[in-house]
């Protein structure tokens, strides 16, 4: 019998010290191990709720080359920026101005005054938009090109106001509004608009 231990004792002294081995890397590898962790706290605060009540009716979409020069010295040429600009504007009605004496039944007919379209929105798209080329920055590039932006902004409302966004607005409303009301109140409905402020202000006039 000690001749069969004897022979089989270093089997078991291997198997024994790979398994000690193997423990104690296992033990240091825990120990000096680098374990990441990330930690997030969030403080989320409600500061408004605010009821949006805009039917935004017609979205023009504009693509403009702005050409912005600025003379900062009489003595060297003037800043050069060009840009390409795109953006968007959005022609609404703002239903939250509609009060119950706006709307009058008169036997099989519904007479109903919206108020008046309004922009309600204009923006430049800057995911569409890029710099074509700049001269003469005179290492005010950021600058420079912030002010083209805002340039290419005021011509963008102007562009939307004097291509009859607010016209294309009311025509969408009739367009849109109507079937839906007179589906709803089984009534024909005959749409109308409430005087702007600055009609309001040419009639008292």
């Amino acid at each position: 019998m000690f001749r069969i231990f004897w022979k089989i004792f270093p089997v078991l002294l291997i198997i024994i010290l790979t398994l000690v081995v193997w423990k104690a890397v296992d033990i240091f590898s825990a120990i000096f191990s680098k374990k990441e962790k990330t930690v997030v706290h969030h403080t989320t605060i409600l500061q408004e709720i605010e009821g949006i009540g805009k039917l935004e009716l017609v979205k023009y979409h504009f693509k403009d080359v702005v050409e912005f020069e600025k003379e900062d010295y009489a003595w060297l040429p003037s800043s050069k920026v060009v840009l390409i600009a795109g953006g968007e504007a959005v022609g609404c009605i703002d239903l939250k101005k509609m009060e119950e004496k706006d709307i009058r039944i008169k036997g099989d007919t519904a007479f109903i005054a919206l108020p008046p379209p309004e922009l309600c929105y204009f923006k430049i798209d800057h995911e569409k938009s890029k710099v074509f080329s700049m001269q003469y920055t005179y290492f005010q590039d950021k600058n420079l090109i912030d002010q083209a932006y805002k340039v290419a902004e005021k011509q963008l409302k102007k562009s939307a106001l004097e291509m009859d966004i607010l016209g294309k607005t009311r025509e969408n409303a009739e367009l849109i509004l109507r079937p839906i009301l007179e589906k709803l109140s089984g009534k024909k409905v005959i749409i109308t608009y409430q005087l702007s402020p600055s009609d309001s202000k040419l009639k008292k006039e």
